[in-house]
């Protein structure tokens, strides 16, 4: 057989299957850490419940997917998770979903393997939204989730920092509503709301013009200049002000 017939099978098997993402559908990524509970708390003991160091390297790594060849407009972090909001006519590689899945996570893994200084892994999926509403809310979503699981975290530490086992503390807070979650932080002297806003809410992430001073050889004179520059908003706003904010660049995908 020669070799053109033999890539022509083969290419029919490895593409036999491709899923692609329909046109006129808004796709949204999630890239999540694999086995990040145990690298971050054991392997690498970053200070719990949270950790600057930590975050950092999730923003960098969410910036270097918005730079890694798709045309992303708004980008998202919070814990060991990553949410990425395509264009709306994004159409790399046709819009194949193996491309997107290996391409996105393998890029995480090795930004943030980069950062860490050893080997940390990511899988990626893809959600698809026929309107705007849904991307919104997919995003208030993972808002909210951060809002939850900082709340529970920040609880947990506080338990076994107090002496609790693992399993203590999970009893402990089993069944508890959030009031009463608020209430143990507070016996501890912790004001649940005076935390900093980017461990409750995450961080956004988005391309914006700053402006920058620069020199104008010719005319030997300072110039101020605009660059467009990834932004890292860790003051989030919530609720429905935080819906609204999102909504400004799902319109921003269709133009």
């Amino acid at each position: 057989m020669k070799f053109d017939e033999l890539d022509e099978k083969m290419r029919l098997y490895e593409t036999a299957h491709d899923l692609v993402v329909l046109p006129e559908m808004y796709m949204v990524a999630r890239i999540d850490g694999r086995g990040f509970t145990r690298l971050t708390k054991e392997t690498h003991a970053f200070e719990a419940p949270f950790d600057e160091r930590f975050r950092d390297y999730m923003i960098a790594t969410t910036q270097h997917l918005m730079n890694c060849g798709f045309h992303v407009v708004y980008g998202y972090t919070q814990s060991d998770e990553i949410s990425l909001l395509f264009d709306f006519n994004e159409a790399a590689f046709s819009r194949k979903l193996r491309k997107y899945h290996s391409i996105l996570a393998g890029e995480a893994s090795a930004k943030f393997s980069m950062l860490l200084g050893s080997v940390a892994a990511f899988d990626c999926r893809i959600s698809q939204f026929p309107h705007e509403r849904l991307v919104v809310d997919y995003f208030r979503w993972r808002n909210e989730d951060a809002y939850r699981n900082a709340l529970e975290a920040h609880c947990y530490w506080r338990l076994r920092k107090d002496g609790y086992s693992r399993n203590e503390a999970t009893q402990r807070l089993s069944g508890a509503s959030a009031a009463d979650k608020n209430e143990l932080l507070f016996s501890y002297g912790v004001n649940f709301n005076d935390l900093p806003q980017w461990q409750k809410r995450g961080t956004g992430i988005y391309w914006a013009e700053v402006e920058k001073e620069g020199f104008n050889v010719k005319t030997q004179e300072a110039v101020t200049v605009k660059r467009r520059q990834l932004y890292s908003n860790t003051e989030l706003p919530i609720k429905d002000a935080y819906s609204e904010f999102v909504q400004q660049f799902v319109q921003k995908t269709a133009l």
